[in-house]
């Protein structure tokens, strides 16, 4: 666990060592920290970390971690961190809260905002209660689009005391006792089993890599005009020469595409539908791999049908 960063924090906010909170990567960590002392892990190779998520029940102190989180990369790591935080719109949050709408509006503003502000070099921290895991995972594949970390810190407190400090707030700043049990009921925990010791968390996530994008959060490649024609219009003319080419050969007899050396041997007649998924399927594949010579579509189409059709 790294040292400079808790002699920060037992430093300048020691009065504040008996709130508790954990600090994990998703689906990586969990930290904990108790009454007697003050523990916070940096996890993922935070020095360059552009993503943490800042997540806990109603008035558990979300936003004073945040700013000492903010505070110690600033003023310790000369890092820029930018903190994108649900009290700048929750204007009348009983309201917000007890209307399911108004919230989904008021969670997408929010990750459109810290997704507007990732990138490898500087801090974002999302200062919300972020109590939804399938919320928390859509942060989770936006980090990982972009080939970078990021890290959830949970801030742990009794229920009771989280009343009270929400007591303790001005009185238009409070959540009623029923929206504050309403959020507490709907918080979803990170799971026990995401916590393995400090140590060697510590080590791992800091020589690792972070994850790769896969095809379900990679941008698809941008293809030409020119080459969607061509895709559509090549693979089209050979599904019109196959069925036209059916009508009058023995079922085996092979199929002369002009203009390849190429030939199509099905070994049986095929059906209109088969050709047609195998077209979709080849066009799918090769809108994802585009090739630089068109010229070459027919005879990798050619290729393609007689693999998956002969």
């Amino acid at each position: 666990c790294n040292q400079s960063l808790h002699r920060y924090l037992s430093r300048n906010f020691e009065e504040e060592t008996t709130h508790p909170f954990l600090l994990s990567p998703f689906l990586s960590g969990l930290c904990k920290v108790n009454k007697h002392h003050l523990l916070l892990l940096v996890l993922g190779g935070l020095w360059d970390m552009p993503l943490v998520i800042i997540s806990g029940f109603p008035s558990s102190g979300k936003t004073r971690r945040t700013l000492e989180i903010k505070n110690y990369f600033e003023s310790e790591k000369s890092k820029k961190v930018t903190v994108v935080s649900e009290n700048e719109l929750l204007v009348g949050k009983n309201e917000i809260f007890s209307d399911s709408k108004q919230e989904k509006e008021i969670r997408g503003t929010l990750k459109g905002d810290a997704i507007r502000l990732l990138n490898k070099d500087d801090i974002v921290i999302l200062d919300a209660g972020n109590y939804i895991k399938g919320f928390r995972y859509e942060l989770y594949c936006a980090s990982k689009q972009i080939k970078t970390t990021q890290c959830l810190v949970q801030c742990v407190a009794p229920i009771e005391q989280a009343w009270t400090w929400n007591q303790m707030r001005p009185e238009n700043e409070r959540y009623t006792r029923e929206v504050f049990d309403g959020l507490v009921m709907r918080y979803e925990t990170p799971n026990s089993k995401d916590a393995p010791p400090c140590d060697p968390m510590h080590d791992a996530l800091y020589l690792c890599k972070p994850p790769p994008p896969n095809q379900s959060t990679q941008t698809q490649p941008l293809s030409s005009t020119n080459f969607l024609f061509e895709l559509d219009r090549t693979t089209q003319d050979v599904t019109s020469c196959i069925m036209s080419a059916q009508r009058t050969l023995v079922p085996g007899d092979s199929i002369k595409v002009p203009g390849v050396e190429e030939s199509i041997s099905l070994g049986r007649k095929v059906t209109l539908a088969e050709v047609t998924r195998a077209r979709r399927q080849f066009i799918s594949y090769t809108k994802m791999h585009p090739v630089e010579d068109t010229s070459k579509l027919m005879s990798l189409f050619i290729r393609y049908l007689n693999s998956t059709l002969g």
